[in-house]
């Protein structure tokens, strides 16, 4: 069955809009601004936690065509219903709320000085009804509010870089490429990647998409996944060489947090390239950007606990009210707060992530239970001490970081899980080979 392409297009531009939210347009500029000369080198790693894995997530979930649930079940299904729980949780209690933060801060607060109280019950209140129309979410959200969001990125980054005099500052960051790939994490795509993935699923079953065939459905998701990758990779590398050759141009207070660093930065650059409406077209991208994210997350967590209750479109109802509720709660504190919450957080579940979506692309001789387990053991294991140091538990884990191959960078896991999925993969051919 041919993939007819208003499906494709629609499908692409809804998936990168529920990937692209808040972190995803506040952190490249700054990134490529402490990069300096450095900007490309940063570049590449940030795509790889950014870009390469949440598309390869996609990818695994046009394979499996389940639910967050599939990704984890080879492990065990007490590990993976755990995995889904904890994943839903973080979803909708951090990066959710974390666009309703952003969108105050930037886009309304400036505007109309309301509190973030009330900005976070009106923000939950458009995304609970749209939940709860979720035929229309793709539609709505591919037809029309994408192409807007693309179409003004585009004209920031492409304005910007031709009228900038393309130099850039001494790069403040010691490790490029290491710097990029955790700052990968922030944009919180590889947990998008699984959970926004199942409402794309879930919302091609809906038959005014007419995409019924399993073999046409994994073809719409790849094909999607590859253009919304495409589309991501040329708006973070746009953001990032913009922030690094405006670096010379516009001068970041570093006495002020990041968070407000970031927002400024992108403010600069917007009138710096749009003049004076650069103002009105951050807050529009910030607010549409954030907003489309937040649908997805509580979407896919509706979907989820819908899927494990029987199919109720009742616990499908409750858990997107409860999950907005949590948004108004959180969403009252500012975008640095939340972020400071989310990193250690993030140290943990990130790897747990990225090795699942990784083995579920693979084929399945490559990925039995076995693999599946002793990969995921070894991951946690090794990620532990990132997360004891993120939560200044530092002197507990500091002789495990001095021996553990990239530990000191946070990335004490890759070795480990990679040797032992090459070790579990000996093991298991043997195996076979002796039945």
């Amino acid at each position: 069955m041919n993939i007819q392409r208003k499906e494709l297009l629609v499908t692409s531009f809804a998936l990168f809009s529920l990937f692209f939210g808040a972190g995803n347009l506040l952190l490249p500029p700054l990134l490529g601004y402490n990069a300096g000369e450095n900007w490309f080198w940063v570049t590449i790693g940030f795509m790889i936690t950014a870009v390469v894995i949440p598309i390869i997530g996609i990818l695994a979930h046009a394979r499996l065509q389940g639910t967050l649930f599939d990704f984890g079940k080879k492990v065990s299904p007490i590990f993976s219903l755990i995995y889904c729980i904890v994943i839903y949780i973080i979803a909708v209690a951090i990066p959710s709320p974390r666009t309703a933060a952003a969108t105050h801060e930037i886009a309304i607060h400036s505007a109309f000085g309301t509190s973030p109280s009330l900005t976070s019950a009106i923000y939950f209140s458009l995304v609970l009804v749209f939940v709860l129309n979720r035929s229309k979410i793709l539609n709505l959200i591919g037809k029309f509010l994408t192409p807007f969001i693309v179409i003004m990125l585009l004209a920031v980054i492409g304005i910007g870089l031709s009228s900038s005099a393309f130099t850039t500052g001494i790069s403040q960051i010691e490790t490029p490429i290491v710097t990029g790939i955790l700052e990968g994490y922030q944009t919180f795509d590889a947990i998008g990647a699984v959970v926004v993935g199942a409402v794309i699923i879930v919302s091609l079953n809906f038959k005014n998409m007419k995409v019924e065939a399993f073999e046409s459905k994994r073809k719409l998701i790849r094909r999607s996944g590859f253009i919304a990758g495409t589309g991501l990779f040329i708006i973070y590398a746009g953001l990032i060489s913009v922030g690094a050759y405006y670096g010379s141009e516009i001068e970041v207070n570093s006495e002020l947090s990041s968070d407000m660093q970031r927002a400024n930065l992108l403010r600069g650059i917007s009138i710096a390239s749009l003049g004076e409406f650069g103002n009105t077209v951050l807050s529009i991208l910030i607010s549409l950007a954030c907003f489309t994210t937040a649908i997805g997350i509580v979407a896919g967590t509706a979907d989820y606990f819908k899927g494990l209750l029987k199919d109720s479109q009742t616990v499908y109802v409750v858990t997107a009210i409860i999950a907005c509720v949590l948004g108004v709660v959180v969403g009252q504190l500012d975008f640095k707060s939340i972020i400071t919450v989310a990193i250690p957080v993030l140290l943990l579940i990130y790897p747990i992530t990225i090795v699942l979506i990784l083995l579920n692309v693979m084929p399945e001789k490559l990925a039995t239970p076995l693999i599946f387990r002793a990969v995921i053991i070894s991951t946690i294991l090794f990620s532990i001490p990132d997360f004891l140091g993120a939560i200044e538990l530092r002197e507990f884990v500091e002789p495990f970081v001095e021996v553990i191959p990239f530990a000191k960078y946070s990335l004490g896991w890759v070795l480990p899980a990679f040797l032992t999925f090459v070790v579990s993969s000996i093991v298991q051919l043997k195996i076979t080979r002796d039945r």
